[in-house]
């Protein structure tokens, strides 16, 4: 199927960007004043204080975008986009309150529960599985839905250890799925606005968030961020029904398989899955003498060729879009970059 972008996409991610990359000083500004920064400890591997309230920025130039979007008509309509935004702006605010207070664990859990039990309510569920000709879930959809939701949230938050890895995760699995979700039958063209807006979003954050940070997504950003590409990984690829279904564990393969191991091998030990540790990937890369550059190069690479595979699931001219899409991704990133380092000089 060709894949089409409408002028919302293009302007979309264009626009969060620069919503993002004028609100990000501003927040580290105000949090630099407040006392909202990380501090160092035995578990972390930043040496000074940072702002830990990366996601009010990344929340605000995706909140900001959607409404200027809405002014210039730009906007498609979208069932199940009222559910979305709410649920993530909920994650968002949870993941606020979290920053600054330090939640118990537990607690976080049930409200993340009820949240997605909330979105659940208003039609974001996993319903069918194509196995074995193919039969619906029944009761098993809501447990299910809420796993992967609160799961994939979860998941973001676990591999924000590294500057610039969530971020840059982020921006290539949320450009993964909208294209995939472009090349449905039929295309889900608001799912895809909705992943061209958070990559536009989270490239603005990652202008200040590659090693050495100057500010952290934090739980905000990081659940905010995951409840999103777990959303729309389900209304955009997995309503389909075909094997396709399969595709966002292709697509989120990073922060999957880092959250799936974390809690096995918590749960091996005796731990709770909820008490964070220096154990994730990528401190294993760490501990292996790579730096937190080539930590990030790794898992973001593993992130592109996983979704690369998704791609080809789709067709040719997926693939192609893909490879495209991503140079010009990677190309964004290294100049952010190497602008970053020559400021700092």
């Amino acid at each position: 199927m060709l894949i089409k972008l409408d002028h919302s996409h293009v302007i979309g991610a264009v626009m969060a960007y620069i919503f993002g990359v004028f609100l990000v000083p501003l927040v580290i500004s105000f949090s630099k004043k407040e006392g909202l920064v990380d501090v160092p400890n035995e578990r972390k591997i930043h040496k000074k204080p940072i702002s830990r309230i990366g996601g009010v920025a990344i929340w605000l130039s995706t909140m900001l975008t959607f409404l200027c979007l809405v002014f210039m008509s730009y906007y498609p309509s979208g069932r199940l986009l009222s559910g979305i935004l709410l649920g993530s702006s909920l994650m968002f605010l949870l993941g606020l309150v979290d920053d600054i207070y330090n939640l118990p664990a537990k607690f976080k859990l049930i409200i993340q529960i009820s949240i997605a039990s909330l979105v659940y309510l208003l039609g974001i569920q996993i319903n069918d599985i194509p196995f074995f000709g193919g039969f619906e879930l029944g009761f098993w959809s809501y447990p299910i839905t809420v796993l992967w939701i609160v799961g994939i949230s979860n998941a973001l938050n676990f591999i924000d250890g590294v500057d610039g890895l969530a971020g840059s995760v982020t921006t290539i699995n949320s450009i993964t799925l909208a294209i995939i979700a472009l090349a449905m039958t039929p295309p889900n063209s608001v799912i895809a606005l909705i992943g061209f807006i958070l990559a536009g979003s989270m490239l603005a954050f990652l202008t200040y968030n590659f090693n050495p940070a100057k500010i952290f997504m934090g739980d905000s950003g990081a659940l905010f961020s995951g409840f999103l590409l777990a959303t729309i990984s389900i209304t955009g690829v997995m309503k389909a029904a075909t094997l396709a279904i399969l595709l966002p564990f292709l697509v989120l393969a990073v922060p999957i398989f880092d959250i799936t191991y974390s809690s096995l091998r918590r749960i091996y030990k005796g731990q709770s899955p909820f008490v964070a540790d220096a154990e994730h990937i990528h401190h294993k890369l760490l501990h292996a003498g790579f730096s937190q550059k080539k930590t990030v190069v790794i898992l973001t690479s593993v992130a592109i060729i996983a979704g690369a595979f998704a791609a080809l699931f789709m067709g040719e001219n997926t693939i192609k879009v893909y490879f495209i899409t991503m140079a010009a991704v990677v190309l964004v990133m290294i100049i952010l970059n190497y602008i970053k380092v020559l400021t700092k000089k």
